[in-house]
């Protein structure tokens, strides 16, 4: 999805026109756009290495415990812009910066240093009421919390606001520890009209107005005030879950409603009408992938393996229908890491994508995912197969999808990709590139080892866009 910018005005009485910038958003947010469903427009047939930057490595803390990470994190996916014809992608990185490059060379064009590993994806921002080119188009990116300091700290600003014109910084949204024992900001913004809902790691869906004339001064920082604070898990989870109640994923619209996964092993709706959640689907697990929305108004739901007696997969929801088992389109149930060489017992931790979009008129509505076990998976997300499955608890059984082709690729966290007849998949074994012919036939085109690949790419004319734990964002199509 495309969202252009021809002349940035602000509307007072009048029109006032600031600027002559050209902006064309190609994947303004991660997986494209509010429903979590675009994933790019034309994929090469080869994997060649076009350019590779590097994207450094840097310490963080896992509990109190210091790493160093390389390269590019999970979800990771580069944002693409195009500024004046000139096409730019936006990358955060592990060594805690988030860049503009060239799209076309690798260059830098700016860098702006966070306080911590930035993992996740970042979204873009076309402000209608800038009044100066530096905050026309913001870059609202999350990051861990800040080495500096513990999780009970009070004042971490994880979530923070980047001019895309200079990388200055904005604003910082402060996050505040909960129940939850984490505080990092993983997921990306959506954002509708003049107002941004997001999860957090702290274990609260919260909503507040992004326009940095609307931020309070707070010693030397601009800070935006928060509208709404939703808890996204019950009193009960914590005996089940302990302090992981943690929110890693992103929120997907459909209709009048905004969907979210948790890590406290639920579903929600929020109600863009009432200002409440009034949807909760409960699944058990911890939930890592985000919601993705298919043609016919449902949603795909990732299950990880954990704090379940059965085993993970996805999900097909149709929230139309009450927050129960009737809600249940399909299941379908992956493996387990028989390798033992991932962190995660089982299931999907990434999202299950769709090809609805941009698929040929020969393909059937597939549903692509990457699990645990080392398989790409390709289902036919509106067909049901015969067979029946346990759900995730063992308490329900459900319809199973009609099932096309699974290709081994080894473990792997991120999300796969559709863009016409072909998918991308990437996992710890590096990048993969099948196509589904007229003929029926899933074929591989090639694969090339990166590293360990732990972010979601992005397809664009017939380039690859995508960093690795190796240290480099790389650039791969044909020479």
């Amino acid at each position: 999805m495309k969202y252009i910018l021809r002349f940035s005005i602000i509307l007072i009485t009048g029109i006032l026109l600031y600027g002559q910038n050209t902006y064309t958003l190609i994947n303004p947010t991660f997986l494209g756009n509010e429903e979590r469903n675009y994933y790019g427009n034309k994929a090469p047939s080869r994997l060649d290495v076009i350019w590779k930057t590097p994207l450094g490595e840097g310490i963080t803390k896992v509990g109190e415990r210091e790493r160093v990470w390389k390269g590019s994190g999970w979800t990771g996916q580069p944002l693409l812009v195009e500024e004046n014809d000139t096409l730019f992608l936006i990358q955060g990185s592990l060594d805690h910066h988030l860049r503009k490059i060239y799209a076309a060379t690798g260059e830098i064009k700016w860098e702006y240093r966070f306080s911590d590993a930035v993992k996740g994806t970042g979204t873009l921002w076309l402000n209608p009421f800038a009044g100066d080119r530096e905050t026309e188009l913001l870059i609202i990116q999350g990051s861990r919390r800040d080495t500096r300091y513990s999780t009970w700290y009070q004042h971490l600003h994880p979530l923070r606001a980047v001019s895309f014109a200079s990388g200055q910084e904005v604003w910082r949204y402060n996050v505040r520890r909960g129940a939850s024992y984490s505080v990092d900001v993983d997921g990306s913004p959506l954002i509708i009209n003049d107002t941004l809902y997001l999860g957090l790691e702290n274990g609260y869906f919260v909503v507040f107005d992004p326009d940095p004339e609307k931020t309070q001064t707070w010693r030397e920082y601009r800070r935006p005030q928060t509208l709404e604070r939703h808890p996204l898990y019950e009193e009960s989870d914590k005996l089940r879950h302990g302090q992981n109640l943690i929110t890693e994923s992103s929120p997907a619209r459909l209709g009048d409603h905004i969907y979210i996964t948790s890590g406290s092993g639920h579903v929600y709706g929020y109600n863009l009408n009432t200002r409440e959640i009034d949807w909760d689907f409960f699944v058990g697990s911890d939930i890592d992938g985000s919601p993705v929305v298919t043609y016919d108004n449902c949603i795909l739901v990732s299950v990880e393996k954990e704090y379940i007696e059965g085993k993970g997969g996805v999900f097909k929801l149709d929230p139309s229908k009450p927050a129960d088992s009737s809600c249940v389109v399909w299941y379908f149930p992956t493996g387990n890491d028989t390798s033992k060489s991932a962190t995660w017992e089982g299931g999907v931790i990434g999202s299950a994508v769709v090809n609805d979009g941009t698929r040929p008129d020969f393909m059937p509505h597939m549903a692509a995912f990457t699990a645990i076990d080392g398989y790409l998976y390709l289902v036919e997300h509106d067909k049901l197969d015969t067979a029946m499955v346990w759900g995730p608890r063992n308490e329900h059984r459900y319809p199973k999808p009609k099932f096309i082709a699974s290709r081994r690729v080894a473990p792997g966290i991120a999300t796969p990709l559709f863009a016409g007849n072909r998918i991308v998949a990437a996992s710890y074994n590096g990048i993969y590139l099948f196509e589904y012919t007229p003929e029926k036939r899933l074929i591989r085109l090639d694969h090339r080892y990166i590293g360990p690949v732990e972010s979601t790419p992005f397809i664009h004319n017939e380039r690859i866009y995508v960093g690795s734990r190796d240290g480099y964002l790389y650039c791969l199509g044909e020479k």
